[in-house]
């Protein structure tokens, strides 16, 4: 038990949070500390157990998802992943402008949560395939919807910036890869991609893994 990934539940309905509880509970590897059935109880819960990652729905009474993100991933209490019908842009960009690592929607099949989980554990990045297009598409035309979270436009990040080594990391943050299976891939050492994705992340002029992976798409766009 010791070795598992910690997750926290916060999503208003019950049956929900049941129905997760029973799949992360029936796969090896998963431990659910808790549950919420608000944004405020869930921060509350992340301040207490201090969680893994905590699969947060963004529609909650008291205080949303968004706003609950940003108190636990932007304290760096634990890692957030959105899991949410509402694909609204505002819920997309908000969420991931609060910190979280993934954004899922919840038709995704059981084995997408829970790959997404140990993705996010990891280090690693996740966001839905129904959404990525979008978040390409805000952040090549720039608008203000996502201004916190864009990166530079393709222009102002020439291919040349980058070594090839860089570029091989930065392709991997885009498959949403974690240091370790970066070094694993590339056969480097864990150290060695941690300065790579550093130097990668201050020449795009992005603060973030994720902000990486969408900038690289930009570039292939």
């Amino acid at each position: 038990m010791s070795g598992d990934i910690r997750v926290l539940l916060a999503d208003d309905h019950a049956a929900i949070r049941l129905g997760i509880r029973m799949v992360l509970e029936t796969e090896p590897g998963f431990a659910v500390v808790g549950e919420a059935a608000d944004g405020a109880t869930a921060v509350r819960m992340a301040q207490a157990l201090a969680p893994d990652v905590v699969l947060m729905d963004l529609r909650m009474p008291v205080m949303d998802g968004v706003q609950a993100t940003a108190a636990i991933a932007g304290a760096g209490i634990s890692k957030v992943v959105a899991l949410t019908t509402f694909d609204h842009d505002s819920y997309l960009f908000g969420v991931l402008s609060a910190g979280a690592a993934g954004f899922l929607l919840k038709t995704a099949e059981p084995a997408e949560i829970t790959t997404a989980l140990r993705r996010v554990h990891e280090g690693g990045t996740v966001i839905a395939p129904e959404v990525a297009g979008r978040l390409v598409d805000a952040f090549v035309s720039g608008r203000k919807d996502a201004a916190e979270a864009s990166p530079p436009a393709k222009e102002q990040f020439p291919e040349p910036e980058l070594t090839a080594r860089e570029v091989e990391v930065l392709d991997c943050l885009a498959e949403g890869l974690s240091n370790v299976r970066i070094a694993r891939k590339l056969g480097i050492s864990e150290t060695t991609v941690k300065t790579h994705v550093s130097r990668v992340l201050a020449k795009l002029g992005v603060e973030s893994r994720l902000q990486a992976a969408l900038a690289a798409r930009v570039r292939t766009a």
